[in-house]
Formats: C-alpha cells, sequence, structure tokens
C-alpha cells in the first residue's frame, strides 16, 4: 500500500515520528506541497493525508481508481471535497478532539495578557524602567482581576467546556450559547445570544465556521458588548468581520481582543487587525502543544488502522462540506 502526506511539517516539524504510518507500506512524506504539485506526488497513492492541502474535485478524480481514503490531520475538513469524495467511494476522515486541553489554554493565555500586559511590562523592565522607578512597582495598563467577572462562551462542544472548567477555577462567572441549549449544570448558566453579548466581560468563540457563523461578530455584535470587554478568538477566523472589529478597538469601543485565527491564513500585510489598538494575535498555534500533536498522530494512525480492517472511525459524513 502506498501512502503520501502532503504536508506533515505543522504536525511534525521534526519532534513527532512518522513511524506507525510508515509500518503500513510505501510512505512518502512532504513538508509542504503546492495545488499544482498534489496530483503528481499522489498519483498511485491509496492513502492521502492532509492538514491544509486542498483536495477537490480534480484532485480526486485525478488520483482515481487507486485512491480508497483520505485522512484529514485536523478537526476541520473543509479542505476536502467530502461530498465528492463520498460520490467516488473514497473514506474521509478527521482528528476530532485530540486538542481541547490545549486550545482552552490559549484562550487563558490571550485573556491574561490582555488583563495583566505581561509582555508588555517584561519588555519595560528590560528597558531600565523598572531600575529608575522612583516606586517599589508600577503599571502602564490597569491591572484586571479575573474574579468575579463573566465569560461568555459562544459554543460548548469539547474546548468550551474546557475553557468553563478554567473560568470557574478563576472565580469568574460562566454564560453559555449553544444550538443545543440546556438547562443548565456544569455549573454554567445557558442564555440566549443578547444576553451573552451584553452581558460579558470576556467572549470566547468555540463555534463552527457555517453560513449562519460566517461573520457573525459584525458591528451591531460589537456595539452591543461593554467597552471594557474582551473578544477572543480560536475557533474560524471568518466568524469575525474583521474590518469592524478594527473598527471598534481602535475607536476604543471594546478594550481589546486576543486571536489565535484571522480569516485569511496567513494574513495579507494590508489587514486592518495586524496595526489595530489591544490586538493580541498568535500564528494559529493553540492546537499545537507537543502533546496535542501527539495525540493528533495517534488518532491518524488508528483511524487508517481501522479502516483498513473495515471499521472506519471518524468517517466526515457527505453533506459535511
Amino acid at each position: 500500500m502506498k501512502s503520501v502526506v502532503l504536508d506533515g511539517y505543522t504536525l511534525s516539524p521534526g519532534d513527532i515520528s512518522w513511524e506507525e504510518v510508515e509500518a503500513f507500506g510505501e510512505t512518502l512524506i512532504y513538508d509542504r506541497t503546492g495545488s499544482c504539485d498534489t496530483v503528481a506526488r499522489a498519483k498511485g497513492a491509496e492513502v492521502v493525508f492532509t492538514n491544509k492541502t486542498e483536495v477537490g474535485r480534480a484532485e480526486i478524480d485525478a488520483l482515481l481508481p487507486e485512491l480508497k481514503y483520505i485522512g484529514v490531520l485536523a478537526t476541520g475538513y473543509n479542505v476536502v471535497d467530502v461530498a465528492y469524495a463520498h460520490e467516488k467511494g473514497v473514506v474521509v476522515t478527521n482528528v476530532p478532539g485530540y486538542g481541547y486541553d490545549a486550545v482552552a489554554q490559549m484562550v487563558f493565555a490571550l485573556i491574561l495578557e490582555l488583563t495583566n500586559r505581561v509582555a508588555h511590562h517584561d519588555a519595560t523592565v528590560k528597558a531600565g524602567k523598572w531600575a529608575e522607578c522612583e516606586d517599589f512597582c508600577y503599571w502602564d495598563y490597569p491591572q484586571v482581576g479575573l474574579s468575579g467577572l463573566t465569560l461568555g462562551i459562544f459554543g460548548y462542544g469539547g474546548i468550551g467546556k474546557g475553557v468553563a472548567n478554567l473560568a470557574r477555577a478563576f472565580g469568574m462567572t460562566v454564560l453559555v450559547h449553544t444550538r443545543t441549549m440546556s438547562e443548565g449544570g456544569d455549573g454554567v448558566t445557558f442564555c440566549d445570544r443578547e444576553r451573552l453579548i451584553a452581558e460579558s466581560d470576556v467572549i470566547t468563540l468555540h463555534c463552527p465556521l457555517t453560513e449562519a457563523t460566517h461573520k457573525m461578530v459584525d458591528e451591531a455584535w460589537l456595539a452591543s458588548m461593554k467597552e471594557t470587554g474582551y473578544l477572543i478568538n480560536t475557533s474560524r477566523g471568518a466568524v469575525i468581520d474583521e474590518t469592524a472589529l478594527a473598527s471598534a478597538l481602535n475607536t476604543g469601543q471594546i478594550a481589546g481582543a486576543g486571536l489565535d485565527v484571522l480569516d485569511v491564513e496567513p494574513p495579507s500585510p494590508d489587514n486592518p487587525l495586524l496595526a489595530a489598538k489591544n490586538c493580541y494575535i498568535t500564528p494559529h498555534i493553540a492546537w499545537a502543544t507537543r502533546n496535542a500533536r501527539a495525540r493528533l498522530m495517534d488518532i491518524a494512525v488508528d483511524n487508517l488502522q481501522q479502516f483498513l480492517a473495515g471499521t472506519p472511525q471518524n468517517t466526515v459524513p457527505p453533506a459535511a462540506r
């Protein structure tokens, strides 16, 4: 059996072994694959692994009849034309659930940067400001305590629940809005979207990108937030209208934002958020702790093993695209 990994560098830049994948047979591993090289590199392969390299209708047609399986090395699978793959009898799997803890950790890394400005104060100390200070301490930005504040979680899957656990440890009140509303439990309060936006001191987004959520954080949403409010996004960049958010930040309509995802990745140099006030942006790394990537690899290997055994798991349904 021949397997091809189209873009393996992000999952493993050298710190996680591909040995378990290679054990299934001939395996070619590419760090990155441009769209023009996908077919040439994957030709003749029964198994193709991809993270962000697109495998669409044209690629699937060109790789048939050998192609039997596409393993997405991520939770999101929009890079694959799932419906067409299903039509042609090609199984598509993804890797859910590997990074819940890692993403929840990043949510609070961004929140704490906004509320404590650790990097800024570290830089000022090293620039000599503390050594020259007349007092034993100073702060350039207000230090904001989380205890007693309200965290609004939009979307309550595994990551949202992990974030709620951390929020309660910080003494925060937790509001939740999700498609499947509940009466309560877990120490959180379920509410409608309007209440969550209006009452939350921090809003963190954990929803999928759909027609309903595309650009949902728009001018009206931002105008309804507290002026002291913070917005966190570790889900998908396109759920936010980036121009509207940049304007809200620059005019002080909201206090700050912490983003691990953007609409277009990597961003263009003229993305308005790159120069927006009080906006912290990390390069889509919430998922990327080593232990999370190791779990991703383990699940990807198990997905392939189960497929070969005739009992495929984590399959993406044909209507998913």
